[in-house]
């Protein structure tokens, strides 16, 4: 059994918050496009007429140069942003229909976010910073302390529970929003260059949890440059200029 889950507490895919639509696939953008406004006429397209369909339990991997629009793609998918363009069905929904409350819940029940700005609470320790997104979810006080403390040793900083994330590095950091988003078992897991921050080794340990999740059924999308990484992954989207393109460019 994977470390992060217990038999009794098992999620299924569809997840928690999730109405589950047999007839979609898990992820559905149809002519998404995204445009950030600038100073006076001033525009960016970040994606341009993307259409893709992510299925539940895939594991993918999105990848293209800088600039290509792979955090923009995240975003749109973790619902912290919208499109300019197009639709998104999440699970058979349609995200422009969801009210604020409910793609907060989404976030919160239904996708693990690993980005690359931690957004870690500065007041609370590391603990706390883990433990409150199940908190929020209403989770008992023992599910919480399982869940929080295997996260945390599992990224190798239970000793560092009690400190607050201005006393961390940028990798400790990091390491917390990782923890973060495992001990929440989503299953949707969003991450957007996970290991960046870190050594080889904590690297390498971050992957393999990112293998047992989704070998326990959940969905992953992984947005990277290694070469290595993507090679793990069952298949694979290329952006380039905000396209997707049928081989890697750059």
């Amino acid at each position: 059994m994977s470390w992060w889950r217990s038999k009794t507490q098992k999620q299924t895919a569809a997840g928690v918050g999730m109405t589950d639509n047999p007839d979609f696939p898990l992820i559905r953008l149809e002519g998404v496009t995204k445009i950030f406004k600038g100073d006076a006429d001033d525009e960016t397209r970040a994606l341009s007429d993307l259409t893709v369909d992510i299925g539940r339990g895939e594991y993918v991997t999105v990848s293209g140069p800088s600039g290509c629009g792979k955090s923009t793609f995240l975003s749109i998918l973790a619902l912290l942003d919208s499109p300019s363009a197009g639709k998104y069905w999440l699970s058979g929904r349609a995200t422009g229909d969801l009210s604020p409350s409910e793609r907060a819940r989404t976030r919160n029940v239904d996708v693990g976010l690993i980005f690359q700005s931690f957004n870690l609470i500065g007041d609370m320790s590391i603990y706390e910073n883990v433990e409150y997104p199940l908190t929020v979810r209403g989770a008992s006080a023992a599910d919480r302390r399982q869940r929080v403390e295997a996260a945390l040793e599992r990224v190798g900083l239970t000793a560092r529970a009690k400190q607050r994330p201005g006393a961390l590095s940028g990798g400790h950091q990091q390491l917390v929003a990782i923890a973060r988003a495992f001990a929440g078992r989503p299953p949707i897991l969003l991450a957007d260059e996970p290991t960046g921050n870190l050594d080889s080794k904590s690297g390498a340990a971050v992957m393999k949890m990112l293998d047992e999740l989704h070998a326990d059924g959940a969905t992953v999308c992984l947005a990277t440059h290694n070469p290595d990484y993507i090679a793990r992954a069952e298949r694979h989207i290329y952006l380039f200029d905000g396209r997707m393109v049928d081989t890697p460019v750059g």
